[in-house]
């Protein structure tokens, strides 16, 4: 069995419009909810074992964030520029790259991307994964190469506007 966690990046700065858009950086409030969204998958007792990342600022920031709280080793976090803007064969394509050692994977992307992928991964079906939302999925295989055909279950979707489970 093998875990995917999709998360799109925390809400990122538009306050200067003339920056190129790799390098926009998280605002205040995607500063906190970061590490707050990272706190409650660790609430939930969610194992994280390698974090995949677009290299745009915003999205390496946002899995910086939660690799921190995971407590990980720079080891376990990877930029891809595949990530950035993608089509959903660009996030099938890293996914079978992935070092079949790693069952808890996190992919930080961008939408629209991110939440077409998602949709086409279960029959569940969301408009709009909100920044620093989270989307994951359990896949019946047990090599990442075999992803793309495995069947696969909602986990759970979170985001932080979400009302809190108890």
């Amino acid at each position: 069995m093998k875990q995917l966690i999709l998360v799109r990046h925390a809400k990122s700065d538009w306050g200067n419009p003339g920056l190129d858009d790799l390098d926009r950086p998280l605002n205040e409030r995607g500063k906190k909810d970061a590490p707050a969204m990272a706190r409650r998958l660790l609430d939930k007792k969610i194992k994280i074992d390698l974090f995949v990342s677009s290299s745009a600022k915003r999205a390496a920031r946002t899995a910086k964030a939660f690799a921190e709280e995971f407590e990980a080793k720079k080891k376990k976090l990877l930029f891809k520029e595949e990530l950035y803007l993608p089509a959903s064969s660009a996030f099938y394509d890293v996914i079978a790259e992935i070092d079949d050692k790693f069952d808890n994977i996190a992919l930080f992307s961008h939408n629209n991307g991110i939440t077409d992928f998602a949709n086409q991964l279960t029959d569940t079906r969301i408009d709009n994964i909100p920044t620093c939302g989270v989307f994951a999925v359990k896949a019946d295989c047990s090599k990442w190469k075999d992803f793309r055909e495995a069947r696969k279950e909602l986990w759970f979707f979170d985001y932080p506007k979400a009302a809190p489970e108890n």
